[in-house]
């Protein structure tokens, strides 16, 4: 099983084969399918004795991977979809056959230090000092909940646990994750109102602060967010970022989607205030052109946090590791982890194939293309925009649409090969959205889509 075989050859050049043919242009959207209809076309395949990778392939490329949506497709606009540049797609196979680990210094010193260097340039755009510093998670729902374990970590050293325990504070658009992160941590999540879009702002986070009293010492961290999920959205960075620095509270940015727009000089005054934050996370695999699974965490001071112990694992057979890590700080000091796959790798060596440059551009892109795509929509007189994007993600109604009319579109568009697409709710009120992270989007896309609300 574990010989390079002349078989084991065979499937070698078929799996490259495969390989190449699915990173050349153009490819399928493909579709969903449910549990029965797979099982009825592909049958049982972990058998005693094995089905022969030949057969396996075969069942992927033929049955499987058509009933797995490519988050690829210049016409996947649900979501938030993915666009992995070619050189980090083809680095991946470089990741998975090399059989590496990432969990500390002692075993993957040179995967880790580039790491390091994709970490460091996410950093400088955010504005973060040389302090900065941190690990590749899994996604943003794990760098959530890595950022508020150091928030609450420090808290917990500086100052007893409150009687009615601790609290986090955001604003009621942020993501689902950061509820799921309170709830896993045993902390209370306090929301706060926002203004008229739900953006989170200093002045009606100072109110809140005030109403709680002597309970705001239960608060060990303020997360606002750079880019909401639904609507594109980015929160009171810089009156949030000022007020946590004056009250001394951990301030948490979730930039999982929109962080990538720091990249781009037309959107980065948005982004003011970006640089107070005690912690950060950016998703590459959303709009920054990597593979899944790869999400940027940065703490301001990576190093504190590493000596704080929030993520200290102890155990006899580490001891060696722990004493390189005293010089160097490895990603089991900065998360919950301990294996792990240099997920970040992918994303570095297309930063270094193609320079940060084409980056700045690739994003421009999207964002000229989202402003076109909103005033292809004004240009229809069925259609209305629900608000101007801020980023790239778009809201629109379809005037007369009822919302049983929204979900048979979308599935119509899937069926047809049209595209991939979501409505969602906005204010109440069921609408249409399409996010862009794809540069090989195009206007006539969008066109296509629009048509068929027709």
């Amino acid at each position: 099983m574990h010989e390079f075989t002349e078989e084991t050859a065979a499937l070698a050049r078929a799996i490259e084969a495969y390989a190449h043919a699915r990173i050349a242009e153009p490819q399928p959207l493909d579709r969903t399918m449910s549990a029965a209809e797979l099982t009825k076309l592909a049958g049982e395949t972990i058998t005693p004795g094995g089905i022969g990778g030949h057969e396996a392939l075969r069942i992927w490329a033929e049955i499987l991977a058509p009933a797995t949506i490519s988050t690829d497709h210049p016409a996947n606009l649900a979501f938030v979809p993915a666009a992995p540049t070619k050189a980090a797609v083809l680095f991946d196979l470089v990741v998975g056959a090399s059989s590496t680990i990432g969990a500390a210094w002692i075993d993957g010193a040179g995967g880790i230090w580039a790491e390091n260097q994709a970490l460091r340039w996410i950093a400088d755009l955010a504005g973060l000092p040389d302090t900065a510093g941190g690990t590749f998670v899994s996604g943003g729902s794990a760098g959530n909940l890595a950022g508020l374990v150091a928030a609450r970590t420090r808290s917990a050293a500086a100052r007893p646990r409150p009687p009615d325990g601790w609290a986090v504070v955001t604003s009621v658009g942020a993501h689902a994750s950061i509820e799921a992160a309170a709830r896993l941590l045993d902390v209370e999540l306090i929301t706060v109102p926002g203004d008229a879009l739900g953006r989170l702002r200093g002045d009606a986070l100072r109110a809140r602060l005030a109403e709680l009293g002597p309970d705001v010492d239960r608060v060990v961290a303020v997360v606002a967010t750079a880019g909401t999920t639904n609507a594109g959205l980015v929160d009171d960075l810089e009156g949030v970022g000022a007020l946590c620095r004056e009250r001394g509270l951990w301030f948490h940015v979730d930039a999982a989607y929109g962080g990538a727009a720091l990249a781009a000089p037309s959107v980065r005054d948005r982004f003011r205030g970006i640089e107070l934050a005690d912690s950060l996370i950016v998703d590459p695999h959303k709009w920054l052109f990597a593979p899944y699974d790869c999400c940027a965490l940065v703490y301001r001071d990576a190093l504190a946090v590493a000596r704080s112990g929030a993520f200290k694992q102890e155990a006899s057979y580490l001891d060696s590791a722990a004493e390189l890590e005293r010089d160097e700080i490895g990603p089991w000091d900065l998360a919950y982890h301990l294996s792990r796959r240099i997920r970040g790798l992918p994303f570095w060596f297309s930063l270094a194939t193609y320079g940060t440059d084409a980056y700045r551009d690739a994003v421009e892109t999207v964002l000229e293309l989202t402003r076109r795509a909103a005033d292809e929509v004004r240009s229809r007189p069925e259609l209305e925009l629900v608000l101007e994007p801020e980023l790239s993600v778009l809201l629109f109604r379809r005037r007369g649409w009822e919302p049983q009319d929204f979900e048979s579109w979308w599935r119509r568009l899937l069926d047809e090969q049209v595209a991939f697409v979501q409505p969602t709710t906005w204010l109440g009120e069921k609408v249409a959205r399409l996010c862009f992270v794809n540069p090989r989007t195009t206007l006539d896309h969008v066109r296509g889509i629009l048509d068929t609300m027709r």
